[in-house]
């Protein structure tokens, strides 16, 4: 098959596996999983896939004294924060409305880096910016009716954490390979999962079998093989159309979401989130112009994230 055909089959499963999380979270709250509960067991189980990975493609598994820090504050904090609010969100409003806030990220990024890279922000940039917020202004403002502020909050909290560890995780993914970075952000944000799990009141193992079955969608579908086909689809059609492809992630999660939990976007809804994707794309476009960048340290914390 033609290498640019299959790198954009690789990158949309990946997009399709990270857009179903939040779908079989709700399955397995359903099912009477707790939020700190299946955070740790998502991360210790795919920290365990990801480092058995490594050891079947035979990659070292060293790493320095900074790169331990630095992993130790991307996974242990930051991810952890992240997807700690995401799973949070979905709790209270529904899943299509949460991928989409969460696709916000862009913007937070494109200002973060402006303060902290010093990166320029040209008119296009701003113009993108804006149309996103505003896409996302129609869909709040005609949403589902009666969704609750505190989701809502959770999610921008969710992306605002994502951006951040984006901008730091920059700084720190070079050198090493996804699948290295991606396994010990997984162990050190399982580390801290399980400490919240204890303020919680402990890692509760009793849930029903329809929520083991959605964490193993989780750890399987939405973690280690998206990360693994958005990787394999990066080095075939390179940063600036996987990331581009990769925003058929929200879509794919409204669509899911109407299709199992009537969760129905109005006409005007579908147009704030049509402004929402490709006021992100355009922000993804224009750092591309500015300077080629890997996307690699950025889908590490995809394939950890929650969502």
């Amino acid at each position: 098959m033609n290498p640019l055909y299959l790198g954009v089959i690789y990158v949309i499963v990946s997009a399709v596996g990270f857009g179903v999380m939040s779908i079989f979270a709700v399955y397995a709250y359903g099912a009477g999983a707790s939020v700190t509960s299946l955070l740790f067991l998502r991360f210790l189980l795919a920290a365990i896939l990801f480092f058995g990975l490594m050891l079947l493609r035979r990659e070292s598994l060293v790493i320095n004294k900074k790169q331990l820090l630095s992993l130790i504050l991307l996974g242990g904090v930051l991810y952890t924060l992240q997807s700690l609010s995401f799973f949070s969100a979905v709790q209270y409003i529904p899943t299509s409305l949460a991928g989409l806030v969460l696709y916000t990220f862009p913007v937070f990024v494109a200002i973060l880096s402006f303060f902290v890279d010093k990166e320029v922000l040209r008119l296009k940039t701003v113009a993108a910016m804006l149309l996103s917020l505003l896409g996302l202004g129609l869909v709040l403002g005609l949403s589902f009716g009666g969704i609750q502020p505190l989701g809502v909050v959770l999610a921008f909290a969710a992306a605002l954490f994502y951006s951040v560890y984006i901008v730091v995780g920059n700084r720190v993914g070079k050198g090493l390979s996804p699948y290295v970075t991606s396994g010990y952000i997984a162990l050190f944000a399982s580390c801290s999962s399980f400490v919240v799990a204890q303020v919680d009141g402990g890692v509760d193992l009793s849930f029903l079998a329809q929520g083991w079955w959605a964490l193993a969608g989780i750890v399987v579908f939405s973690t280690v093989m998206a990360i693994s086909c958005f990787f394999r689809g990066l080095q075939l059609i390179g940063s600036t159309k996987a990331s581009v492809i990769s925003m058929v992630e929200p879509v794919v999660t409204i669509l899911f979401s109407a299709v199992l939990f009537g969760e129905l976007l109005g006409g005007l809804q579908w147009i704030g989130a049509c402004a929402v994707i490709v006021g992100a794309v355009l922000i993804v476009l224009g750092k591309q112009e500015t300077q080629e960048k890997p996307l690699e340290t950025q889908y590490e914390t995809v394939t950890v994230r929650g969502e």
